[in-house]
């Protein structure tokens, strides 16, 4: 069955172009099409889709509210076009808070080479949120059982110095699609004195992550930056890899410090979950905590697999509080996780380990 969906935007050129896109996979349906926020509220519940796009500016009622009209009534997923600009970072953010789970820009030539290229990545995104069902808030799901490695998944890492109650050194977390609101509610959980330096690696535009940043650091107790090269990493602190970056942990202990690199052009992920692990396994081997959470692909799979190997620890995201289950379904597959747990768990389970 096709996955249903209702496009909202103002400009009716805007809406025929995502339709012809999204119509011209046999996996997805445009079932609707609603110039503003009141008329998206109004049609969700007439229609019942499986999606919405959503633009954030619209007369009579603008998207951020619209969304959050619609997870009080009726929640389904939506996926915002956004201006990838600075000044469109808070309203995206906005958005994502209201409800929304991913976001997309709407001049298409900034994610992609070519045209077809952003026409696969746009009915891509379309159909993983189509999978998504919200029938329950967030943080109301039962944690899942760990998922068996099946014979198909690469064969379980050998880890002999796993460190199950060892000191540790570092919490590191990667995340993409649905990450902002996960990692906003692990981050809030830990107290101000959290012993351990925190890196965090989210896939988002560099314009992006200066705000991401700021508005973590203002909801949390711990303190929250923007990664910079040669930031020396302390207890308390966590630092976002910026955008379109990469970020390296070098030195040792007390002299750790973050390298932050250009990405390279044939590299997927800018900043990318895999070489920032990677990086970790080779400063503190054995002495970290790794954190794989909701996102789309596979980035993390190999950089935790490397930490597995050095004796860390290595958790996922379940799938009933994953927005998207990729990313933390290749590490569980790969038999490289020692806990699998729900979002809401994440944040109590950090503190009772580390603390």
């Amino acid at each position: 069955m096709a996955t249903r969906v209702l496009v909202v935007d103002d400009s009716g050129f805007f809406r025929r172009r995502v339709a012809e896109i999204l119509n011209a996979d046999p996996s997805l349906e445009v079932v609707g099409q609603a110039e503003n926020g009141e008329e998206a509220v109004r049609m969700t519940a007439e229609l019942k889709p499986d999606v919405i796009t959503m633009d954030i500016e619209m007369p009579v009622m603008d998207g951020i509210t619209a969304t959050r009209k619609i997870m009080q009534r009726t929640p389904t997923p939506v996926i915002m076009f956004s201006s990838l600009t600075t000044d469109g970072a808070k309203p995206t953010l906005d958005a994502l808070e209201a409800g929304a789970l991913d976001f997309l820009p709407k001049r298409f030539e900034d994610i992609a080479r070519d045209r077809d290229e952003a026409k696969n990545l746009l009915c891509q995104r379309v159909r993983a949120l189509g999978r998504k069902r919200m029938a329950t808030p967030p943080g109301t799901t039962p944690a899942s059982k760990p998922i068996s490695t099946s014979s198909s998944a690469p064969a379980p890492a050998p880890a002999p110095r796993i460190n199950k109650g060892g000191t540790l050194k570092l919490l590191a977390i990667g995340t993409s699609t649905g990450g902002p609101v996960a990692l906003q509610q692990v981050l809030t959980n830990l107290p101000a004195d959290f012993p351990l330096p925190i890196v965090l690696v989210q896939h988002m535009p560099a314009t992006f992550t200066p705000a991401f940043a700021r508005r973590l650091d203002q909801l949390c107790k711990i303190n929250v930056k923007e990664a910079e090269n040669g930031d020396v990493l302390k207890p308390g602190w966590a630092y976002l890899a910026p955008g379109g970056k990469q970020m390296l942990l070098q030195g040792r202990g007390s002299r750790a410090n973050l390298q932050i690199v250009d990405a390279d052009e044939s590299q997927t992920y800018k900043p990318s979950v895999d070489i920032t692990f990677e990086s970790i396994s080779k400063v503190y081997p054995g002495e970290t905590l790794a954190v794989i959470m909701t996102g789309m692909g596979a980035d993390g799979r190999e950089g935790a697999r490397s930490l597995k190997q050095m004796g860390s620890n290595i958790w996922a995201q379940d799938e009933a509080s994953s927005v998207v289950y990729g990313m933390p379904a290749a590490v569980a597959e790969a038999g490289l996780t020692e806990q699998i747990l729900n979002l809401t768990d994440i944040g109590p389970s950090i503190i009772k380990r580390v603390m």
